[in-house]
């Protein structure tokens, strides 16, 4: 597998929600809830973020030849630049493509000038927890998620650079 990253252009959208309800499906479900179905406002609401993600340059993709298999929206956060999703295709998941991901995206950060990354996560989803360890992510405090829409704990984490 040899991975090639760049950003997102508009016409790949519907290849990065592909990717994003495959590898985020089995989360939501055992959140209690279920993506939002194609045709479904709460979709359209959705495809209309991501587009306008897109638009800015701040959704990355990892490509295995043509097809994409890893996805990264983020936003920059005053000096940081925060993960919003990182989704693997299932087929690739414990390939390496998150790591490779995540070191992409750092060097995304770095070379905007940031200081580093952050993110949150589910206290249950202990596997990305360590993976985001790995990588030198540290847990700076764990709370509800200010939305609402469930009652699970997130995980709040950051990545400094040393300068």
């Amino acid at each position: 597998m040899v991975l090639t990253f760049r950003t997102a252009v508009i016409s790949e959208c519907d290849e990065v929600v592909r990717v994003i309800r495959a590898a985020f499906t089995p989360y939501f479900r055992t959140l209690g809830r279920e993506f939002p179905v194609d045709g479904s406002v709460q979709f359209a609401e959705q495809r209309e973020r991501l587009a306008a993600e897109v638009a800015r340059g701040d959704v990355y993709l990892a490509l295995d030849g043509e097809r994409v298999v890893g996805a990264v929206r983020t936003n920059r956060e005053g000096k940081e630049l925060y993960i919003d999703q990182i989704a693997v295709d299932p087929a690739k998941q414990g390939t390496g493509v998150g790591s490779w991901l995540l070191e992409r995206i750092a060097e995304v950060a770095r070379g905007r000038g940031l200081g580093g990354l952050s993110l949150m996560t589910a206290e249950m989803a202990a596997a990305n927890i360590r993976l985001y360890q790995r990588h030198g992510f540290k847990i700076v405090s764990r709370g509800p998620i200010d939305d609402g829409l469930d009652p699970h704990i997130r995980v709040y984490m950051v990545k400094s650079f040393s300068v």
